[in-house]
C-alpha cells in the first residue's frame, strides 16, 4: 500500500455539488464540439454525498471529472497511475491515494483485508471529500470497498450484495461477497459524525 499525495488548494472546506451530465445536440454539419462533451467513466455512480465510484477514468472522462470538484482519488490497483492522469490530478489539485490490490480471478482470489481497511479509512475521512474510488472496471475491488463502507453504514447484507451485483453483473464473485460478509467493522471506533449516512 502506498499513498501518493498531489497537493490540493489551501481551502479546508468540504463541498458537495450536484452532478449533471450535459449532452449537446449535434450541429447541422454533424460535427460535435468536444469541449462540451461530458462523459463519465465506466460504472460511474454516486455512493454518498462527496463519494463517487467508477472504473478507470481515461482522458475522455476528464471534463466530466472536473465537474465533481474532487479533492482526492482512491486508486485500488498496483499498477502505476498513467502520466496523463497524474498530470490531470496535478493541474486540478487532486490528491492520489493508491492502495495496490491485485486483480486476481476466482478461485485464486486473495483480498488483502488490511489494505481494504486502510483504503476505507481514507474514504471516510471527510477531509478527503469529494473523492472518487476506482479500480480497473469499478466492479470487484471498488465493490469490496463500497460494500465494507455499507457495513459501516449498517446496511443489511442483502442490500450490500444487491448493490455489489448491480455493478459486477455476471462477473459477481462469491469470494467478494464472503469477504464483505466477514469484514469486521468493530475496529472503526472514530467514524466522523459528518459522514452523511451515519447520522441516522
Amino acid at each position: 500500500m502506498k499513498a501518493v499525495e498531489i497537493p490540493s488548494g489551501d481551502s479546508d472546506t468540504c463541498r458537495t455539488i450536484g452532478v449533471a451530465v450535459v449532452s449537446k445536440s449535434p450541429p447541422a454539419t454533424g460535427d460535435y464540439d468536444d469541449d462540451l462533451q461530458f462523459t463519465p467513466p465506466f460504472n460511474f455512480a454516486m455512493v454518498d454525498h462527496g463519494i463517487y465510484r467508477s472504473g478507470f477514468p481515461d482522458p475522455t472522462n476528464f471534463s466530466f471529472i472536473q465537474t465533481l470538484g474532487l479533492r482526492s482519488i482512491v486508486y485500488l490497483c498496483p499498477e502505476p497511475y498513467p502520466e496523463a492522469n497524474v498530470e490531470f490530478l496535478r493541474s486540478n489539485g487532486i490528491r492520489l491515494f493508491q492502495f495496490g490490490v491485485d486483480g486476481s480471478k476466482e478461485p485464486f482470489v486473495n483480498i488483502p483485508e488490511e489494505t481494504i481497511r486502510e483504503a476505507l479509512k481514507t474514504v471516510i475521512d471527510i477531509r478527503n471529500h469529494p473523492l472518487l474510488i476506482h479500480c480497473k472496471r469499478g466492479k470487484h475491488r471498488t465493490g469490496c470497498v463500497v460494500g465494507c463502507l455499507r457495513k459501516l453504514q449498517r446496511w443489511c447484507l442483502t442490500s450490500i450484495f444487491d448493490e455489489y451485483q448491480r455493478f459486477a453483473a455476471v462477473k459477481a464473485r462469491v469470494s467478494d461477497q464472503r469477504f464483505m460478509e466477514l469484514f469486521d467493522v468493530s475496529t472503526f471506533k472514530h467514524i466522523p459524525k459528518e459522514f452523511s449516512c451515519l447520522k441516522r
